[in-house]
């Protein structure tokens, strides 16, 4: 504890262990993977890859299009199975080729494209009365064609007893020849060809956003020797400690700090701030910036793989892998939903002709229909697509959600408890006054420096800043102590002295000084120095409520917050000076972080809360909190690692923006799941009573599964800047309670 009875910035936090996808191992290997647009997919190639020799383990993701392996399986042998499987990997052992055209990153492309083409001039040659004997074998080419990727990937569901959909529009289309309906079973294939590829290119419109990201960072970095030689590297082989050179117009190819030079940086892949940061000597600056002016000069604080930049793209891929609990549930659903009707029309193909006396080729038809819409694709694609859409859409701006789960967590949030110290204000107290008692004031200000000289907490900083200010020099400091939670004591001049807030004042002082309540009042955060049962001196220190924290409670009451609580542990008198800058209503102070953390749980117990604080000093009550929100990610490891959400940004303002995402997000999942069950319902009704073909089942069920993509893709659309909301409700009435709208 530092003497002010505050967690140390700097100092170690235990964290609870991140709950990663990744597979762990050294040998663990990264493929991309082209051709799966559903959830079964992946599992199919799971499945195929994991059944390799050497293999450990291995963990496929359809959001992401990759393969993540654990072993010694060879490259090739990988290649072999996911293409046995009826898919295909891109560049082995890297992120595929995201400059190549989508024609010839997907083989199913061309082939679909073909197949289409020779299914326009059979439908032209059968309505020019051409023979049979023409039409029939276009028909047939044309789902030879269209149709070899499908039947592959179904040869590979059936191997490991999957119904999937390539199974299931295999079986349609051989259903649909068998009974002579060359036509229907050729529009079939290629409907679903179609559909899977348009759905497959909207989906890596997804997957892409990423990789472009990582890209952002130049491959080879301009390092600079100690006699000013410069050495172009790959980025990949520069170490720790290296110096390398930026001009104006170049990215930073690494993390570092400025040893020379100053400029402005556009940091927007990072923190999503689209307005460039001042930066000059011993700041702290990312891979992926870009400079706009002045030559700088930077060290290497990380190496590449450990970049601020590579950790938000693995870690929001590892986001997007994630399942959400509704897209559990739907994949249970689908488990038990798919066999059903398929059983179902079995029956219809054999009980009306057996029983009944039907007519095979009339109930083989209905049963074929009912197969294609026992495939669940829409259904089980609508609620990953729109976490895939809504992490990466948010990373685009400067938030990392970690996952479905704290996406849909973060739409449900009633309550948001937000901590004060860096997050409501700047973070960067100053001295502000100074009352002593019967001391001359630099004298107080050198003993309490003396105390507080080897803390790295805010409040004890700005002290020694102070005295530093004043040329003081330091006294020799003996027989250290810490107070838990109260502050700290020492011996400086022979003399036992102590220092710490109100808590320790109650403890040692005989009789408070009056100023005390006067600088509370007045919103300082108040140091004493003491003897025994006198105090020598107060120090008022004053931090500054943020320009963006103004307003806060009311932006969120518009996205639904019923609540906006803010924690602190400093005094009663300064929390609420803060809480009325920021506008908020409600506070809770003098709370030590075991308090905060009760607090937060006694919050969640009454509603789903979030906990926003800065990553380090807040832990528990984030670790506790239905969502833990850690401001100004960017560079920490710690709050990257632990937080359900990053604000990579030092600014609490894109909350509300993240909260409105969660809720859209909530509403596209919703508004998919409910269109997919609707179309589901009606056709499975129809089906059995002849009143759906076999073209019209795939039309709808691809064009089903297409429309919810591209719903869900909306989601990666940049939603309004906060500074165009707070514009447009300057000049909009705000209503009669006279709230922010700046939210909805």
């Amino acid at each position: 504890m530092t003497p002010t009875g505050l967690p140390m910035v700097n100092s170690p936090v235990e964290m609870p262990p991140a709950e990663s996808q990744e597979v762990a191992g050294e040998d663990a290997r990264r493929f991309a993977v082209e051709g799966m647009d559903c959830a079964a997919c992946a599992k199919t190639v799971e499945k195929a890859v994991t059944a390799l020799d050497g293999v450990t383990s291995a963990r496929v993701s359809f959001g992401a299009g990759t393969l993540v392996l654990d072993g010694r399986a060879t490259d090739d042998a990988v290649a072999g199975a996911v293409r046995r499987a009826g898919y295909r990997v891109v560049n082995p052992s890297d992120d595929g080729a995201p400059g190549m055209p989508f024609w010839r990153r997907d083989s199913r492309a061309l082939s679909t494209t073909a197949s289409a083409v020779l299914l326009l001039v059979a439908v032209a040659g059968s309505l020019l009365s051409a023979p049979r004997l023409v039409a029939e074998p276009l028909y047939l080419l044309s789902m030879a064609v269209g149709g070899w990727p499908i039947a592959l990937a179904a040869a590979g569901g059936l191997r490991r007893r999957s119904l999937d959909m390539n199974v299931l529009m295999t079986l349609a289309a051989v259903g649909a020849v068998g009974i002579g309906s060359y036509a229907e079973g050729a529009w079939v294939l290629v409907l679903f060809a179609v559909g899977t590829t348009l759905e497959t290119f909207a989906l890596e419109h997804t997957r892409r956003s990423m990789d472009a990201l990582l890209d952002l960072a130049p491959a080879q970095a301009r390092l600079i020797d100690l006699d000013g030689t410069e050495t172009l590297v790959a980025v990949g082989d520069v170490d720790v400690g290296a110096r390398f050179v930026v001009r104006p117009g170049e990215r930073l190819p690494l993390d570092g700090t400025v040893s020379e030079g100053s400029s402005s940086l556009d940091q927007s892949p990072i923190t999503g701030e689209s307005v460039p940061v001042d930066v000059g000597p011993r700041d702290k600056v990312f891979g992926g910036s870009m400079n706009t002016h002045g030559s700088l000069v930077i060290e290497v604080t990380k190496v590449a793989a450990d970049s601020t930049l590579s950790r938000v793209a693995a870690l929001v891929e590892d986001a997007q892998a994630s399942q959400a609990p509704s897209e559990r549930f739907i994949d249970r659903f689908a488990g038990i939903y798919t066999p059903l009707v398929f059983l179902t029309a079995l029956l219809l193909l054999l009980v009306p002709p057996i029983v009944f006396g039907g007519s095979f080729d009339t109930w083989i038809y209905r049963a074929l229909a009912l197969l294609i819409v026992a495939c669940p694709c829409s259904l089980v694609i609508s609620i990953p697509v729109a976490v895939v859409s809504a992490v990466g859409g948010s990373a685009r701006r400067g938030v990392l959600i970690k996952g479905g789960q704290a996406l849909e967590d973060l739409a449900r949030v009633k309550t948001v408890a937000v901590d004060k110290t860096g997050t409501l204000t700047a973070g960067i107290p100053s001295l502000e006054s100074v009352r002593t008692f019967g001391l001359e004031e630099n004298e107080a200000l050198r003993l309490v420096y003396g105390v507080e000289q080897r803390s790295e907490h805010p409040l004890a900083r700005a002290i020694v800043d102070a005295a530093h200010e004043r040329e003081l020099s330091a006294p020799a400091q003996e027989d250290f102590h810490a107070l838990p939670g109260r502050g700290a004591g020492a011996r400086i001049d022979g003399r036992d002295l102590w220092a710490g807030g109100p808590r320790l004042i109650e403890e040692r002082a005989s009789t408070p000084p009056a100023e005390l309540a006067e600088m509370q009042a007045a919103g300082e955060t108040v140091i004493a120095l003491g003897e025994g049962d006198r105090v020598l001196g107060l120090f008022g220190l004053a931090d500054q409520v943020r320009d963006e924290a103004v307003g806060l409670a009311g932006a969120l009451r518009t996205c639904g917050v019923d609540q906006t609580v803010m924690l602190t542990g400093d005094a009663e008198p300064v929390a609420k000076a803060v809480a009325e800058a920021a506008g908020i209503e409600q506070w809770r102070s003098g709370l030590l972080p075991e308090d905060k953390l009760d607090a937060v749980r006694e919050l969640d117990r009454l509603r789903p809360v979030a906990m926003v604080g800065d990553g380090v000093n807040d832990a528990p009550a984030l670790a506790a909190a239905r969502v833990g929100v850690a401001m100004g990610a960017a560079g920490s490891d710690v709050a990257l690692q632990s937080a359900d959400v990053a604000l990579m940004s030092d600014r609490i303002d894109r909350l509300p923006e993240t909260l409105r995402l969660a809720q859209r997000a909530r509403s596209v999942m919703r508004a998919n799941v409910i269109a997919s069950l609707v179309v589901k319902g009606v056709f499975v009704v129809l089906a059995p009573f002849g009143l759906v073909t076999l073209v019209l089942a795939v039309a709808a069920d691809m064009g089903m599964s297409l429309l919810v993509t591209l719903n869900a893709l909306r989601l990666l659309g940049r939603t309004p800047t906060l500074d165009a909301r707070h514009s447009a409700a300057e000049s909009d009435t705000s209503g009669q309670d006279g709230t922010n709208r700046d939210c909805c």
